[in-house]
């Protein structure tokens, strides 16, 4: 019977990771996938542990170790990516993974001890891109709150669209208003690598992180140090490879922009393989083409890492013009990858009609993002071992599952209303602080 109760304590971790901001449907593969990188000994303990951030003191307390054995556990779960540890407030408090961005990203940036990084890219191949099972879980339904947001090649704005870009909306601006910078291994074209189907010659070495981000990725060894000018020769380099540079969805305090290639990005292929456009927020701007300078060339549709742009015929041929780009405008991130390819000029970024809306904060995404997947009341009750937040859970679970409470909670109208009213609540439990990451 042993095998079962460590089954158990796999489905356990299970629920806990798939109660999370990024759901994670459990499966077999899930269950090969987890078994593979976490004891069982670590699974109970994840599983026990609370959904959000939590000190030593309070992570021993509510999983019933001391705390010389829960600072071990830590120790060795944030070695590996599978717990967080961010300092914060004078110390250290402790969450654990989400799949996406966490443990996918975290154990295949490993490069210390013994990595058996080809089993684990099958592993997460498996999971997450065989099928459709995790990408509906979390974009099916039109949902707006994704973890990545388009960043655009300033390049390729118009003289117009320049003039209003913001500051968030620049990557260049964002290296300059951080202070701490972490340059690691792309793990999705690390995965690609050891599965054979990395098409591209993009050095492995391009993710970037800021901040306690990427604190934590230096002080666990999974990624190095940098200078802000190395970010920006890394940023540099990207604009030449024609990369999508897709960014922490978030206004202030960004942690991460990665440097994404078509042929290797999971989050790219959420669009492009699984047809969900939500899968990465948009930039505020879109391709256009000036026909009467495009001279047909069919470089843009080549360059677009979605496949957002087909050549068709030209409705005025005109050799040597004999084909002119049709913007899928359903799917357009707004990079501007195909304007960097343009020899004429003639593709350029244009504003949206409507703007995009980003999040503050990490915690306003978190929050949102827990809202709309239906998780949220694992952030507001976060323990899982008390019998009173249990049943709050439940009772709050299942109110604002219901679709139009969470129509109304997100709408423009409310939005703002109920992220001050979750700030007020934090407030009230001494946690302003957590309101600012």
């Amino acid at each position: 019977m042993g095998h079962l109760a460590v089954k158990d304590n796999y489905r356990g971790l299970g629920k806990k990771i798939d109660g999370l901001t990024t759901r994670s449907p459990w499966n077999d593969k899930l269950y090969a996938l987890l078994k593979e990188l976490y004891s069982p000994e670590e699974a109970a303990f994840v599983a026990a542990m609370p959904y959000g951030l939590s000190d030593l003191a309070r992570l021993a307390r509510i999983t019933g170790r001391s705390p010389d054995e829960a600072g071990r556990m830590m120790k060795a779960l944030c070695s590996k990516g599978l717990v967080l540890d961010l300092w914060l407030q004078g110390k250290y408090f402790y969450a654990p993974s989400p799949m996406v961005i966490g443990i996918f990203e975290f154990t295949m940036m490993r490069t210390q001890g013994n990595p058996d990084t080809k089993k684990w890219a099958r592993l997460f191949y498996d999971y997450i891109m065989v099928e459709d099972t995790f990408f509906a879980a979390n974009f099916k339904d039109d949902r707006q709150v994704s973890i990545m947001r388009t960043l655009p090649h300033e390049e390729a704005l118009t003289n117009e669209a320049h003039l209003e870009i913001l500051d968030y909306e620049r990557a260049a601006a964002l290296i300059d208003q951080a202070d701490t910078f972490s340059i690691g291994l792309c793990s999705c074209r690390h995965e690609k690598l050891h599965l054979d189907m990395k098409k591209c010659d993009v050095p492995l070495e391009t993710c970037s992180s800021f901040g306690f981000a990427a604190e934590y990725l230096v002080r666990n060894k999974l990624a190095r140090p940098v200078s802000k000018q190395e970010m920006l020769d890394n940023l540099t380099r990207s604009k030449a490879l024609g990369l999508v540079l897709n960014a922490d969805n978030v206004q202030k305090n960004i942690t991460f922009i990665c440097h994404c290639c078509g042929c290797c990005c999971n989050a790219l292929a959420g669009i492009s393989k699984f047809g969900y456009p939500n899968t990465i927020v948009t930039a505020n701007y879109i391709a256009q083409s000036e026909l009467n300078t495009c001279n047909g060339c069919g470089k843009c549709a080549k360059a677009c890492p979605i496949n957002g742009i087909s050549m068709v015929e030209a409705e005025n041929p005109q050799p040597p013009k004999k084909k002119e780009p049709r913007i899928d405008a359903s799917i357009c991130l707004g990079c501007g990858v195909c304007a960097l390819k343009c020899s004429t000029g003639a593709m350029q970024l244009v504003k949206r009609e409507r703007r995009v809306i980003t999040p503050e904060t990490s915690f306003e995404r978190v929050i949102l993002a827990a809202l709309e997947k239906g998780n949220l009341q694992n952030q507001l009750f976060d323990n899982p071992n008390s019998m009173t937040q249990k049943v709050l859970r439940g009772v709050v679970g299942g109110f604002i599952r219901l679709p139009p409470v969470k129509k109304v909670l997100m709408s423009d109208t409310l939005r703002s209303t109920f992220l001050k009213s979750i700030k007020i609540g934090a407030a009230m439990q001494g946690k302003s602080w957590l309101t600012e990451l």
